[in-house]
């Protein structure tokens, strides 16, 4: 291949789609995998963090929605918006 020929720059191309996937897309995809998991598997009794930073306990759980009680408050929030649990959060750091 000589330098400049369109092969070299098709090649170039794939190159950074490759290494843009192995980057971006497939840890995004993965993290999604967990997260879907970890919202399967809760249960009543379970300690969780919502994404506007909530803190509570699931008292009743729903296909779409949460009901937490945090501190003697009761907040239904979407099940999508429940991220991680306490223990988790603490690893995280």
């Amino acid at each position: 291949m000589q330098p400049g020929s369109p092969m070299s720059s098709l090649v170039m191309i794939v190159l950074m789609l490759v290494i843009f996937y192995f980057f971006m897309i497939r840890p995004q995809a993965k993290k999604q995998k967990e997260l879907k998991k970890f919202r399967e598997g809760l249960k009543p009794g379970d300690k969780v963090i919502t994404t506007g930073g909530i803190h509570g306990k699931i008292l009743e759980l729903t296909d779409t929605t949460v009901l937490i009680n945090s501190e003697g408050s009761k907040i239904r929030v979407e099940l999508n918006h429940v991220v991680q649990s306490p223990e988790d959060a603490v690893l995280n750091k």
